[in-house]
């Protein structure tokens, strides 16, 4: 051994363990497996944007509390400027939830299959995760829920709903029998909740342990701005000023949150071409030799029967299609996803699927 490398310092023993959260990134013609809008933001959306960087004082830190924004999206979801808190994407949120209350001698609840950075995010703070199942249909099972909460007091349980990756909805009932159940905070990860009947927000409450986080990556076609944020009760987010970084959301990136709300229409009707593709595209699936899942949210789980789902999902990038392999997740052995895309780009993986499959 060199000395060079005797002396190098090393990370925590468990963090060296551990393997990152990444998807592939390669040059595609269809690019299908992150959930990204497959349409950019409107034109009016650049000049707003344009003009609020000339507007910026570089030398300046920006806002730190972010209040134009807040007061905005408190706006958008009738709620106090203060029940909200921003930044760098939704991943960032929750983190800046586990850095709050998870840590050493605490632990997460997260239903498998699932979300993989909620358990990612608690491991690299320390945290200990408590593994449960879902039920028929990937479908929250409550029973389950108690066994978990009886067993591990789990400080944040996760709900992702709709579910990534396999896009159920959990119904307003079951979430709030959840939260009247567990001990600690109750986060519903609402990445997809505008392609979703219901919402969580409706549940949001000072006197409830409960919150529910979103981004601006998905419908508002800006995951390249990395911006997300939560609403939930006054003292929590509170308690998240106390751990997040000074500055930590830049004043370009505030700005362009602004700049998206004055176009919730335009948005909305992304939405609904959405939904109807994702219908159509669905349809198409269940014409091929695949099981498939029901989705609330911008993506389908499907599992290609009697082919290997790794071979499809190398087919398929070898035809310039890229999907998710999620056959490695728990419970998902085969399982691909799929992005709903553009009617051109869905038209191209059916195709290239058709020719896989055959």
């Amino acid at each position: 051994m060199t000395a060079a490398a005797r002396d190098r310092v090393r990370p925590r023993a468990d963090v060296a363990l551990m393997a990152g959260y990444h998807s592939p990134q390669v040059d595609v013609d269809v690019r299908l497996n992150t959930n990204e809008s497959p349409v950019p933001p409107p034109d009016g959306f650049l000049d707003a944007v344009a003009a609020a960087v000339g507007q910026v004082p570089w030398h300046r830190y920006p806002d730190r509390g972010a209040t134009a924004l807040r007061a905005r999206i408190a706006a958008l979801h009738d709620v106090d400027p203060a029940q909200v808190f921003v930044a760098n994407g939704s991943n960032e949120v929750l983190q800046t939830l586990t850095l709050a209350y998870g840590g050493p001698g605490r632990a997460v609840a997260v239903f498998e299959p699932t979300y993989a950075l909620h358990s990612h995010i608690a491991r690299t703070t320390g945290t200990d995760v408590a593994e449960g199942e879902r039920g028929e249909g990937f479908a929250l099972d409550l029973a389950e829920v108690r066994r978990v909460v009886d067993e591990a007091a789990p400080a944040i349980t996760y709900l992702c709903s709709p579910n990534n990756p396999t896009g159920v909805v959990e119904p307003p009932a079951v979430v709030e029998e959840v939260r009247d159940l567990v001990p600690g905070l109750l986060v519903v990860d609402e990445a997809y909740a505008q392609f979703a009947p219901w919402s969580a927000l409706s549940l949001v409450d000072d006197d409830a342990p409960l919150v529910v986080t979103r981004t601006f990556s998905k419908t508002w076609s800006m995951a390249a701005a990395r911006l997300g944020y939560l609403v939930g009760p006054t003292w929590v987010v509170e308690e998240l000023e106390k751990v997040v970084l000074p500055y930590h959301l830049d004043a370009l990136k505030q700005a362009a949150g602004v700049a998206a709300l004055d176009f919730v229409g335009a948005m909305e009707e992304r939405v609904s071409h959405l939904v109807e593709e994702r219908g159509r595209l669905e349809t198409a699936l269940r014409d091929l030799p695949c099981e498939v899942w029901p989705s609330s949210a911008n993506f389908i789980l499907f599992r290609p029967t009697g082919s290997d789902g790794g071979r499809v999902w190398q087919d398929l990038l070898d035809r310039s299609v890229l999907v998710r392999d999620c056959s490695s997740w728990p419970r998902l052995e085969g399982c691909l996803r799929v992005t709903v895309g553009t009617r051109d780009e869905d038209d191209r993986f059916l195709t290239a699927l058709r020719e896989v499959l055959a």
